[in-house]
Protein backbone atom coordinates (compact mmCIF):
# COMPACT_ATOMS: atom_id res chain seq x y z
CA UNK A 1 0.00 0.00 0.00
CA UNK A 2 3.02 2.39 0.66
CA UNK A 3 4.36 1.54 -2.28
CA UNK A 4 0.96 2.48 -4.14
CA UNK A 5 0.47 5.58 -2.89
CA UNK A 6 4.07 7.01 -2.91
CA UNK A 7 3.53 5.72 -6.59
CA UNK A 8 0.60 7.60 -7.05
CA UNK A 9 1.85 10.97 -5.74
CA UNK A 10 4.53 10.34 -8.03
CA UNK A 11 2.54 9.71 -10.96
CA UNK A 12 -0.07 12.39 -10.44
CA UNK A 13 3.43 14.74 -10.22
CA UNK A 14 4.49 13.64 -13.24
CA UNK A 15 1.02 14.25 -14.91
CA UNK A 16 0.83 18.20 -14.57
CA UNK A 17 2.70 17.42 -18.33
CA UNK A 18 -0.60 17.81 -19.54
CA UNK A 19 -0.53 21.57 -18.96
CA UNK A 20 -0.65 23.35 -22.16
CA UNK A 21 2.76 24.54 -22.89
CA UNK A 22 4.53 21.36 -21.86
CA UNK A 23 5.49 19.83 -24.79
CA UNK A 24 5.80 23.60 -25.98
CA UNK A 25 8.64 24.16 -23.91
CA UNK A 26 10.41 20.84 -24.94
CA UNK A 27 9.29 21.90 -28.56
CA UNK A 28 12.10 25.06 -29.05
CA UNK A 29 14.84 22.53 -28.51
CA UNK A 30 14.48 21.33 -32.84
CA UNK A 31 12.34 21.13 -35.62
CA UNK A 32 10.04 18.31 -34.67
CA UNK A 33 9.65 20.21 -31.14
CA UNK A 34 8.77 23.13 -32.74
CA UNK A 35 5.68 22.14 -34.81
CA UNK A 36 4.69 19.78 -31.79
CA UNK A 37 4.80 23.41 -30.45
CA UNK A 38 2.36 25.18 -32.63
CA UNK A 39 -0.50 22.50 -32.14
CA UNK A 40 -0.65 22.95 -27.99
CA UNK A 41 -2.89 25.52 -26.61
CA UNK A 42 -1.15 28.53 -24.40
CA UNK A 43 -3.79 28.82 -21.66
CA UNK A 44 -3.28 30.05 -17.79
CA UNK A 45 -5.87 27.86 -16.50
CA UNK A 46 -7.03 24.54 -17.61
CA UNK A 47 -10.01 21.89 -16.51
CA UNK A 48 -10.86 19.11 -17.34
CA UNK A 49 -11.22 15.06 -16.31
CA UNK A 50 -8.72 12.21 -15.70
CA UNK A 51 -8.76 8.58 -15.52
CA UNK A 52 -5.68 6.63 -14.15
CA UNK A 53 -4.52 2.65 -14.53
CA UNK A 54 -1.87 1.95 -12.83
CA UNK A 55 -0.55 -1.71 -13.14
CA UNK A 56 2.24 -2.45 -9.63
CA UNK A 57 4.23 -5.31 -10.66
CA UNK A 58 3.19 -8.14 -9.22
CA UNK A 59 0.38 -7.46 -8.77
CA UNK A 60 -2.73 -8.94 -11.41
CA UNK A 61 -4.89 -6.40 -11.30
CA UNK A 62 -4.52 -2.72 -12.03
CA UNK A 63 -5.28 0.07 -9.81
CA UNK A 64 -8.03 2.29 -11.79
CA UNK A 65 -9.21 5.76 -10.12
CA UNK A 66 -10.87 8.46 -11.69
CA UNK A 67 -11.15 12.14 -10.76
CA UNK A 68 -11.06 15.91 -12.28
CA UNK A 69 -7.95 18.49 -12.35
CA UNK A 70 -7.45 22.07 -11.99
CA UNK A 71 -4.07 23.49 -13.90
CA UNK A 72 -3.40 27.05 -13.35
CA UNK A 73 0.16 27.70 -14.42
CA UNK A 74 1.29 30.59 -11.68
CA UNK A 75 0.48 28.24 -8.85
CA UNK A 76 0.08 24.59 -9.75
CA UNK A 77 -2.10 21.24 -10.01
CA UNK A 78 -5.04 20.23 -7.83
CA UNK A 79 -5.88 16.13 -8.27
CA UNK A 80 -9.59 15.58 -7.18
CA UNK A 81 -10.29 11.72 -6.75
CA UNK A 82 -13.57 10.73 -6.93
CA UNK A 83 -13.27 6.83 -7.26
CA UNK A 84 -12.89 4.58 -5.78
CA UNK A 85 -12.21 7.03 -2.47
CA UNK A 86 -12.63 11.08 -2.46
CA UNK A 87 -9.29 12.67 -1.83
CA UNK A 88 -7.50 15.48 -3.25
CA UNK A 89 -3.58 16.57 -3.83
CA UNK A 90 -1.92 19.50 -4.30
CA UNK A 91 1.26 20.00 -5.94
CA UNK A 92 2.99 23.64 -6.13
CA UNK A 93 6.53 24.18 -6.41
CA UNK A 94 7.44 23.62 -2.79
CA UNK A 95 5.56 20.77 -1.82
CA UNK A 96 2.63 17.81 -2.26
CA UNK A 97 0.07 18.32 -0.11
CA UNK A 98 -2.33 15.03 0.39
CA UNK A 99 -5.78 15.16 1.85
CA UNK A 100 -9.12 13.98 2.58
CA UNK A 101 -12.34 15.77 0.86
CA UNK A 102 -13.30 16.18 4.68
CA UNK A 103 -10.23 17.57 5.46
CA UNK A 104 -9.62 15.72 8.35
CA UNK A 105 -6.08 14.46 7.55
CA UNK A 106 -3.60 16.39 5.74
CA UNK A 107 0.40 14.53 4.76
CA UNK A 108 2.53 17.13 3.52
CA UNK A 109 5.67 16.02 1.57
CA UNK A 110 8.12 18.32 1.36
CA UNK A 111 10.07 18.53 -1.71
CA UNK A 112 13.34 19.49 -0.26
CA UNK A 113 12.93 16.02 1.82
CA UNK A 114 12.39 13.94 -1.40
CA UNK A 115 14.75 14.72 -4.16
CA UNK A 116 13.03 12.77 -6.58
CA UNK A 117 9.93 14.80 -6.22
CA UNK A 118 11.70 17.95 -5.70
CA UNK A 119 13.33 17.07 -9.18
CA UNK A 120 9.61 16.48 -10.36
CA UNK A 121 8.50 19.81 -9.11
CA UNK A 122 11.06 21.37 -10.49
CA UNK A 123 10.78 19.78 -13.97
CA UNK A 124 6.66 20.69 -13.26
CA UNK A 125 7.41 24.36 -13.44
CA UNK A 126 9.91 24.54 -16.08
CA UNK A 127 7.81 23.20 -18.03
CA UNK A 128 5.38 25.71 -17.31
CA UNK A 129 7.30 28.68 -17.82
CA UNK A 130 9.31 27.00 -20.69
CA UNK A 131 12.72 27.22 -18.95
CA UNK A 132 14.15 25.11 -22.34
CA UNK A 133 17.53 25.17 -20.44
CA UNK A 134 15.52 23.01 -16.93
CA UNK A 135 14.01 21.16 -19.64
CA UNK A 136 17.07 19.68 -22.15
CA UNK A 137 19.03 19.19 -19.03
CA UNK A 138 16.78 16.40 -17.38
CA UNK A 139 15.60 14.79 -21.08
CA UNK A 140 15.54 13.51 -24.62
CA UNK A 141 12.84 14.31 -26.24
CA UNK A 142 11.92 12.46 -29.53
CA UNK A 143 8.90 14.26 -31.18
CA UNK A 144 6.48 12.29 -33.84
CA UNK A 145 4.11 14.30 -35.64
CA UNK A 146 0.44 12.25 -36.32
CA UNK A 147 -2.69 12.80 -38.56
CA UNK A 148 -5.17 15.32 -37.57
CA UNK A 149 -2.98 17.82 -35.84
CA UNK A 150 -2.12 14.98 -33.54
CA UNK A 151 1.12 14.68 -31.92
CA UNK A 152 3.32 12.15 -29.97
CA UNK A 153 6.31 13.11 -27.40
CA UNK A 154 8.53 10.83 -25.71
CA UNK A 155 10.87 12.02 -22.99
CA UNK A 156 13.78 9.53 -22.12
CA UNK A 157 15.24 10.63 -18.84
CA UNK A 158 18.68 11.68 -18.45
CA UNK A 159 20.54 10.85 -15.98
CA UNK A 160 20.20 12.36 -12.10
CA UNK A 161 17.43 12.24 -9.93
CA UNK A 162 13.96 11.60 -12.05
CA UNK A 163 16.21 8.88 -14.05
CA UNK A 164 16.66 6.81 -11.08
CA UNK A 165 12.33 7.01 -10.70
CA UNK A 166 11.15 6.55 -14.45
CA UNK A 167 12.09 4.93 -17.83
CA UNK A 168 10.18 7.00 -20.16
CA UNK A 169 7.22 8.84 -20.35
CA UNK A 170 5.08 9.52 -23.22
CA UNK A 171 2.50 11.93 -24.46
CA UNK A 172 0.05 12.17 -26.92
CA UNK A 173 -2.44 14.80 -27.50
CA UNK A 174 -3.30 17.69 -30.00
CA UNK A 175 -4.26 20.90 -28.70
CA UNK A 176 -4.03 19.36 -25.22
CA UNK A 177 -2.46 16.41 -23.52
CA UNK A 178 -4.89 13.66 -23.95
CA UNK A 179 -2.83 10.87 -22.92
CA UNK A 180 0.30 10.25 -20.43
CA UNK A 181 2.12 6.75 -20.82
CA UNK A 182 4.58 6.62 -17.39
CA UNK A 183 7.05 3.62 -17.29
CA UNK A 184 8.81 3.51 -13.66
CA UNK A 185 12.42 1.97 -13.18
CA UNK A 186 10.12 -0.57 -10.40
CA UNK A 187 8.30 -2.18 -13.47
CA UNK A 188 5.34 0.03 -12.31
CA UNK A 189 3.26 1.38 -15.21
CA UNK A 190 0.62 4.03 -15.28
CA UNK A 191 -1.58 5.65 -17.84
CA UNK A 192 -3.56 8.60 -18.07
CA UNK A 193 -6.56 9.32 -19.88
CA UNK A 194 -7.29 13.32 -19.89
CA UNK A 195 -10.84 14.49 -21.03
CA UNK A 196 -13.54 17.34 -21.07
CA UNK A 197 -11.31 20.37 -20.89
CA UNK A 198 -11.82 23.63 -20.84
CA UNK A 199 -10.18 26.96 -20.89
CA UNK A 200 -12.96 29.21 -19.11
CA UNK A 201 -13.51 30.82 -17.11
CA UNK A 202 -9.67 31.99 -18.06
CA UNK A 203 -9.48 33.06 -14.39
CA UNK A 204 -9.50 31.17 -10.66
CA UNK A 205 -12.61 31.44 -8.70
CA UNK A 206 -12.20 32.58 -5.12
CA UNK A 207 -13.08 29.10 -4.10
CA UNK A 208 -10.43 27.59 -6.24
CA UNK A 209 -7.61 29.98 -5.09
CA UNK A 210 -8.05 28.59 -1.92
CA UNK A 211 -7.61 25.04 -2.64
CA UNK A 212 -4.11 26.06 -3.28
CA UNK A 213 -3.33 27.38 0.38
Amino acid sequence: MIRAACGGLRTIALAALLLPGAASAQARSGDGLSAVQQRVAQVSVLRGEFTQEKRIEGFKNPLRSQGRFLLARDKGVVWTTLKPFPSEVVLTRDRILSRQRDGSTRVELDARQQPALRAVNEMMFALMSGDVKALTGRFEAQPQLLPNNGWKLVLKPKPGAVAQAFNSITLEGDRYVRRVGIDERNGDTTQLQFSGMTETPARLTADEVHRFD
